[in-house]
């Protein structure tokens, strides 16, 4: 068990939060019980992740996809208020990290992915509006089309959609989680062979077959599990807490 005022510091500081300019506030989103025994991960604070948290009697729910996210409507009403109200009546604390997840070096995301397709000497940019979100590295040997397609389909659970714009192994390889398919410019400036990312949008396509770069949309969901996995043991471990991981299915 641990307090819930120790628990957010930590993650606050080994996330380094307050150094990201994100979309949304990263850290504690919603107030819960001030001891904690119990959390349960997932990907985003849906209305079924949270039923399910209460099911397993968690005192946290951390997530990456969290709530209060700039444009959105500020009123309490409808699906988020019937989320908050569920968090709140049942005294669940809500921790959400979004680019901070993304970012961090042995932790984060992306450098998650790189460990499960078994990409050798992954690094990211340090500088620039992409810093610390566009990774590459190198598969120690070369692959196919074919068979890197295959590899995201086992590792991440969900089949790519692939925009083929050459035929030639792949060796030199990019990536960045969630809805990046706009970093795939950075990719072509650097001569990579394929770029990886979660989303794609009309504009991919022409950009990938015109450029000679083959692109994977492996899914925003799938592409974004691990990170919060990683997090969630490491408190685990620190703290001597329970932790769950819950996968609420969802194929975008």
């Amino acid at each position: 068990m641990v307090k819930r005022s120790k628990l957010v510091q930590f993650c606050n500081d080994l996330l380094q939060i307050y150094e990201v300019n994100d979309y949304c506030p990263n850290g504690l989103q919603i107030e819960g019980r001030k001891q904690i025994k119990k959390i349960v991960s997932g990907v985003t604070a849906s209305l079924s992740l949270i039923e399910q948290a209460i099911e397993q009697q968690a005192d946290a729910i951390l997530v990456h996809h969290g709530f209060f996210w700039k444009n959105e409507p500020a009123e309490l009403t409808g699906l988020k208020y019937q989320r908050i109200r569920l968090l709140i009546e049942h005294e669940i604390n809500l921790l959400a990290y979004h680019l901070p997840l993304d970012m961090h070096a042995e932790l984060g995301n992306n450098i998650q992915l790189a460990h499960q397709l078994g990409i050798q000497n992954p690094r990211c940019i340090q500088s620039g509006k992409a810093k610390g979100l566009f990774w590459f590295g190198r598969f120690e040997t070369a692959k196919t089309i074919a068979e890197l397609e295959q590899l995201i389909d086992a590792r991440f659970k969900r089949k790519p959609l692939v925009i083929a714009g050459h035929d030639n192994p792949i060796k030199k390889i990019a990536w960045c989680s969630g809805a990046a398919q706009d970093l795939m410019r950075y990719a072509i400036d650097r001569g990579m062979d394929a770029f990886i990312s979660g989303e794609v949008s009309e504009h991919s396509y022409y950009t990938a077959m015109e450029s000679g770069m083959v692109y994977f949309a492996a899914g925003h969901h799938a592409t974004e599990r691990y990170g919060v996995q990683a997090l969630g043991e490491r408190l685990k471990n620190e703290f001597d807490l329970s932790h769950v991981f819950i996968d609420i299915p969802n194929p975008v």
